[in-house]
């Protein structure tokens, strides 16, 4: 028999301290996985089950435009509908500044969840990259839900203003030039591009003087400190009614069912001149595929209600809802005309 040393004979009181750590580090590793156990489940979950979990709390909808307007008016016409889809409340949170640019960081700095979105403006979301060296986003930050809604323009001058039709009115800008200030809704904006625009093709001189959305804009035209504006219906659309401006034509293909007696570009005597905004949603860049989809099949159905509809004919606004891909198809396409005819207008950024 071999006698034992106390290297390979521990005592009863060293047996039992180490039975008693060997339980505590049991029972610390079980603790562990308790805690990482809904963590592992979500991450195994199919794509699916992950759509179903969503969403989990209030979507906000972050909008680059103070109230008023179509960018505004867009946000307001599928936030309640898309509440009652997704059985969560739908906040719109405006947040303009910087050509927009603050609403459009906010969204991209996000949580990639799918309960914070962008609604996105043409203007910004085209010619902010393509004007500004600097941005503090990047078009990739960014991922399509869909397109919403889509407004032709107008072309609305002050009473002031010595013409009835669209070939009185370029006749006399030419014979007056530099006599005639027109609004925008800010440097770089769809109104600001589309105008400089008309002015290349029709050889008229106005002077631009920018604004932080439409509010003001709209003030100052009424006023008659600043004699025209290119914008969406739903910003003049009463002041035509009523007579406080005058309407010449829209920018779009066909005439708004708004202002029937409102001849198209094309109509009024002006060939290959068109401009038409769009607003569409947009989710941070890494937002989950599943999540995206359930969005936009929401978005869809929300947009599509008869009464959506109706809210959106009564505001000035065609709904036209596009997928994700063809959203990214469109704003390649438009990107590539706006470079070519910011280039040719040589439109920069103050």
């Amino acid at each position: 028999m071999f006698a034992r040393t106390p290297e390979t004979d521990p005592s009863p009181a060293t047996n039992s301290a180490a039975h008693s750590s060997h339980r505590a580090m049991r029972w610390a590793a079980l603790k562990l996985a308790a805690l990482c156990l809904p963590l592992t489940l979500m991450l195994a979950l199919p794509a699916g089950a992950q759509a179903q979990t969503f969403p989990a709390k209030a979507i906000t909808l972050v909008v680059p435009n103070p109230p008023g307007g179509l960018v505004d008016t867009s946000a307001r016409l599928v936030a309640e509908p898309l509440a009652r889809v997704i059985g969560q409340s739908v906040v719109v949170d405006n947040k303009p500044g910087a050509s927009g640019n603050l609403a459009y960081q906010n969204v991209a700095r996000s949580p990639k969840d799918g309960h914070t979105l962008l609604v996105s403006y043409s203007g910004y979301h085209i010619a902010n990259p393509i004007l500004m060296d600097k941005l503090s986003w990047d078009l990739k930050d960014l991922t399509p839900v869909g397109l919403i809604t889509v407004a032709t323009n107008v072309i609305a001058v002050h009473p002031s203003v010595p013409a009835n039709t669209l070939r009185e009115f370029i006749a006399w800008a030419r014979q007056n030039p530099g006599k005639l200030n027109y609004a925008s809704q800010g440097n770089g904006s769809v109104s600001h591009i589309g105008t400089e625009i008309f002015k290349l093709q029709t050889g008229v001189e106005m002077v631009h003087v920018p604004y932080k959305g439409s509010g003001q804009a709209i003030a100052d035209v009424l006023a008659g400190q600043v004699q025209v504006f290119i914008t969406t219906p739903p910003s003049v659309m009463g002041h035509v009614q009523s007579g406080k401006l005058r309407a010449l034509a829209v920018t779009g293909k066909t005439r708004h069912p708004g202002m029937p007696q409102v001849p198209t570009v094309s109509e009024a005597g002006l060939s290959g001149f068109e401009l038409e905004s769009w607003v569409a949603l947009y989710a941070p860049a890494g937002t989950p595929a599943a999540v995206l989809q359930k969005l936009a099949q929401d978005v869809k159905r929300s947009m599509e209600l008869p009464e959506t509809r109706q809210r959106a004919d009564l505001a000035g606004i065609e709904v036209r809802f596009l997928p994700p891909a063809d959203t990214t198809r469109l704003l390649e396409r438009e990107t590539a005309d706006w470079g070519k005819a910011i280039k040719a207008a040589n439109i920069r950024m103050d």
